[in-house]
């Protein structure tokens, strides 16, 4: 799981994304899906505010916060899809949005360069939300939010982030709530922020 993280943590270094995309399907060969979802959530976690005042500085904070606040209301519901599923369903189910994921990425800026309005920004939200409760990935929707905008790398990446940064504080408290996450998993979470810190 160790070297699992380190590298997920690397691809999340560089592009900003793609940490729970890569770390969830594989973490979930070993452990219960439900375990994984809520590992990877602490692990965001505590991973979020490495880096935060340059991520503050440079994000496009107006859709960012927009985000992560509808995000933050929509992961709860998530997690109880998580809590209902049947683990073997749950698994295959994480595994096709991973496989969407690498999709989305692949999709072309907007030619002539224009910014999302008010409706794609909530259903965005609610997309994160829903997928970080469910998969901890709330990466899907995001990215391609971010990427096919004519916006600078730095200026994707940290609004990328910062979205990410807030679903993982949402997903944390529900899961605990919820009674999904287990005092064990923010453990094992917190012993594992080491490779994730090198590989970040």
């Amino acid at each position: 799981i160790a070297v699992m993280v380190l590298a997920a943590a690397a691809i999340r270094g560089l592009t900003g994304f793609g940490m729970a995309i890569i770390l969830v399907p594989l973490l979930g060969l070993i452990i219960p899906p439900g375990e994984a979802v809520v590992l990877a959530i602490f692990l965001q976690l505590l991973i979020g505010p490495v880096g935060l005042r340059t991520i503050l500085a440079d994000a496009d904070r107006q859709s960012a916060l927009t985000i992560a606040a509808v995000a933050m209301c929509a992961t709860p519901l998530g997690i109880m899809l998580l809590k209902i599923i049947v683990p073997d369903v749950a698994r295959l189910l994480i595994a096709g949005i991973a496989i969407a994921a690498f999709i989305l990425v692949l999709l072309p800026p907007h030619k002539d360069g224009r910014v999302p309005g008010r409706l794609a920004t909530w259903g965005t939200g609610v997309a994160a939300g829903l997928l970080t409760g469910f998969a901890a990935m709330p990466g899907p929707p995001v990215v391609p939010y971010y990427m096919r905008q004519n916006l600078p790398p730095a200026t994707a990446r940290s609004s990328m982030l910062l979205v990410f940064f807030g679903t993982a504080i949402a997903g944390s408290v529900a899961s605990i709530a919820l009674g999904v996450g287990s005092w064990k998993t923010a453990m094992l979470a917190l012993i594992l922020f080491v490779p994730m810190l090198v590989g970040n």
